[in-house]
């Protein structure tokens, strides 16, 4: 495909590269997405309300024993493994080029592989917070039979995940448009660009070209330079080689 060489020699210029990415990185890797026909969404939930209403904050605090039987039921996977998309992008950066990843994933997947410089912009199940002392503990570190609670203080504990109702955090967003700002190249890949604030970020990137990949088609593949429909693993295992 022409537009795939094209995209390598961008690459191969590029000084300063932001990777954006989205549920569908990790498919791969077993972790289902959310809005594909197959997604989280669009299943239907056995607890009486939608799984997006069950990841809202308002949930968590009025019924937090059914939303921990979700999370660790349907949001948490310790055995995962990275995939050929996390494999490349943690390669490239390997290899000695600046790569910033922002990802809307908390699987903590691009770490697993080796990628340093990772924004998340929507937490992670491997950390977590107690509401009362603010003792952080790891997802080892926790209960996972039922609502942990903090053994110090006894305080309701939360995982470091932005829930529905939430606020992004502020200094990874911040530290995640600053990188965009600066980046020579934009690639944003498994994501439907329906999600905000995390969508809209890349109005942040200034100069360059921007590049999708992604199986299906976007509302958004129009503001794109090349867009490419295909398995973000193997595309980016091309690209960044």
């Amino acid at each position: 495909m022409k537009d795939l060489e094209t995209i390598k020699e961008l690459v191969k210029a590029s000084k300063r590269l932001v990777f954006m990415g989205g549920a569908g990185v990790s498919t791969s890797s077993g972790i289902p997405d959310f809005r594909s026909p197959q997604g989280l969404y669009n299943i239907r939930s056995q607890y009486g309300v939608s799984y997006e209403t069950m990841l809202s904050a308002t949930y968590f605090y009025e019924h937090t024993d059914l939303f921990y039987k979700f999370y660790f039921e349907s949001m948490v996977y310790p055995d995962a493994k990275p995939n050929k998309a996390h494999i490349a992008l943690a390669n490239y950066e390997k290899a000695g080029h600046h790569i910033a990843i922002i990802t809307q994933n908390i699987d903590g997947l691009h770490q697993k592989a080796g990628s340093k410089r990772v924004y998340e912009l929507h937490g992670s199940t491997y950390r977590y917070k107690c509401l009362g002392c603010g003792k952080k503990y790891t997802l080892e570190e926790i209960a996972r039979n039922g609502v942990p609670h903090c053994p110090h203080c006894g305080s309701l504990i939360k995982p470091e995940v932005v829930l529905y109702e939430e606020p992004l955090d502020e200094d990874i967003l911040i530290s995640s448009i600053n990188e965009l700002r600066f980046a020579d190249l934009l690639i944003v890949g498994g994501t439907s660009l329906k999600v905000y604030p995390a969508s809209g970020l890349i109005d942040y990137f200034l100069t360059g070209k921007k590049i999708l990949i992604n199986k299906e088609a976007t509302m958004k593949d129009g503001e794109f330079d090349y867009v490419v429909h295909d398995d973000i693993g193997t595309i980016l295992t091309e690209i960044l080689s």
